[in-house]
């Protein structure tokens, strides 16, 4: 039996949740959330997440699904991992902050547990990670959003997103200031960062582009293997057009995958 802590209760967590209450292997155990949030808690995810205010005992939970956000994994990251817990997180763009990414590194191997990196939204990081391994010599990430989309970014300090007729290059340069700049936009440049060259040896491409009606993500690779191309068109979670149904997938995907004899 897996003992689940879920962080955040949001569209993805709520999907999580429902998924895994298939499973026979899962026991939740609660979900954090910020004080006075409890209802919305247990009206998202089920009864059976407890809301919690902090981490409970270490020797109650096997799993901590981090469902919330940059911030979350900031707030959290290093605690659940240094108690010896194991994490996983959609918040690659996160990893983009050095002295972040250096501390969760520490804290798992002080706890002898894993920071298990969920791919979310893109497609191809298994091809990506193995074209690492035999030399790669350039990957861009292309990401195009209809307008609506890049609201609340920096997008919205250079165009009028409500105004745009043609499709509108607002970001050229590294993952890791896709990253920095974009926290809610940039976790797929992150995690395809991640399994090629890096945050700075891979470029990114943002656009905002009118009458498109799904999140377009597109990776180019090269290297000793050959060639990559990748094109996914992602839908949003039914009822929440901000938030990734592949990203809710990926994430419930990861979980299961821990409980099967067989892995692919």
């Amino acid at each position: 039996m897996v003992r689940i802590l879920m962080i955040g209760h949001g569209a993805i967590a709520s999907y999580v949740a429902a998924d895994l209450r298939t499973h026979d292997a899962v026991r939740p155990v609660g979900v954090l959330c910020r004080p006075g949030r409890e209802a919305a808690a247990r009206r998202a995810l089920g009864e059976d997440y407890t809301p919690l205010a902090a981490l409970p005992d270490p020797a109650t939970i096997d799993l901590v699904l981090d469902c919330a956000g940059h911030n979350a994994l900031a707030q959290h990251g290093v605690s659940v991992l240094r108690a010896g817990i194991d994490l996983m997180t959609v918040s690659t763009g996160a990893l983009a902050d050095e002295a972040l990414a250096t501390g969760l590194e520490e804290a798992a191997r002080a706890g002898k547990a894993c920071l298990h990196l969920v791919p979310g939204a893109i497609g191809g990081i298994d091809a990506l990670s193995a074209a690492k391994a035999g030399g790669l010599d350039a990957v861009t990430y292309r990401g195009r959003k209809p307008p609506a989309g890049w609201k609340g970014s920096p997008a919205e300090k250079h165009f009028d997103l409500d105004r745009l007729d043609a499709p509108t290059t607002h970001f050229n340069g590294s993952a890791r200031d896709a990253a920095r700049l974009y926290p809610k936009n940039a976790n797929v440049a992150a995690t395809i960062a991640l399994a090629g060259l890096g945050f700075d040896a891979t470029q990114v491409e943002l656009i905002a582009e009118p009458g498109l009606h799904q999140n377009v993500h597109e990776i180019r690779a090269s290297g000793a293997f050959g060639r990559l191309a990748l094109t996914l068109e992602g839908d949003p979670l039914p009822g929440n057009p901000r938030s990734s149904a592949l990203t809710a997938m990926s994430m419930a995907r990861a979980v299961r995958r821990l409980l099967d004899p067989v892995r692919l």
